[in-house]
């Protein structure tokens, strides 16, 4: 950059670093979806087209930055979890939570008719996006599993109003009825006047969608152990070489996995229970 006597506006641009050793979740929810999904045309309560389209997009995010080792998604929301020891654009606040939605947004709209073909965007959708710091396992875990209690507690509602919509009800008498109600009385309401059982719905409506990328490495040996990928380690094998010398010593290489290499794919499973996590240990080392 070109000196000049005008420079000195650059001291106005004040440093925000993220407190280092703490792990960095970016939440992007998006702006006005009440009135987006209803101009252009949405399924209620969901919409799989438009659900897969927030996973494409959140999975855009995953290939573009190693450093977001997953990501959880509902509805019009989407949270990104970076590495503890991350160093992207030096921690900096702005830099991350700006970069990570913008790119988030772009990619909705660039793979918006691959997903709906046949329906025009009418208008730009927007997101806005938040950094949150946690300072430990604990922490993450339970913010995770807020994000996906609050996915069952959302769906289990949209899921009756909108049975009672389309039963004959109209927006106001439906929110009347369920006033009051608990998740019991849903589920009854659900199973009594609409034959619906709600926990034999799609999982993806129930639990959201989690974004990580898988563990896949080409393995030389038959061999491989799977459990120890299960723990995080990679363990590759080097035999002897094709000369037949019997006195090739053989050697091992152990790498451990951070979660940071591979393909993103998409989960509808239960992470407030340990299992996804004992998993993949590389999301929270």
């Amino acid at each position: 950059m070109a000196k000049s006597r005008f420079e000195y506006v650059k001291k106005f641009e004040l440093p925000d670093p993220l407190m280092p050793n703490t792990y960095i979740i970016v939440r992007i929810d998006g702006k006005g979806f009440h009135k987006f999904s209803d101009v252009h045309s949405f399924d209620k309560p969901n919409d799989v087209r438009a659900l897969d389209l927030m996973d494409t997009a959140a999975k855009t995010v995953l290939n573009e930055y190693k450093d977001v080792v997953m990501a959880f998604g509902e509805s019009d929301e989407y949270s990104f979890l970076l590495r503890r020891t991350t160093t992207l654009y030096n921690r900096r606040r702005s830099k991350i939570n700006s970069s990570i939605v913008s790119l988030f947004t772009s990619a909705y709209v660039f793979h918006w008719a691959r997903f709906f073909p046949n329906t025009p965007l009418l208008y730009p959708p927007s997101f806005d996006g938040r950094v949150i710091l946690y300072p430990n396992i604990e922490e993450v875990r339970d913010y995770f599993s807020w994000r996906q209690a609050d996915t069952h507690i959302n769906n289990l509602y949209n899921t009756t109003f909108w049975a009672l919509v389309h039963g004959g009800l109209t927006t106001a008498e439906a929110n009347k009825t369920l006033q009051g109600t608990n998740s019991k009385d849903k589920n009854e309401i659900l199973f009594t006047k609409f034959g619906i059982n709600y926990n034999t719905l799609p999982e993806m409506f129930r639990k959201g969608s989690v974004c990580v990328r898988s563990l896949s490495v080409e393995e030389p040996q038959k061999s491989f152990p799977e459990q120890q990928a299960a723990h995080g380690i990679m363990t590759l094998s080097i035999g002897p070489s094709s000369s037949g010398n019997s006195n090739t010593v053989l050697s091992r290489k152990e790498k451990v996995y951070q979660g940071t290499e591979g393909s993103p794919m998409v989960l509808h499973v239960d992470i407030i229970k340990d299992l996804f996590w004992s998993e993949r240990p590389w999301l929270l080392s």
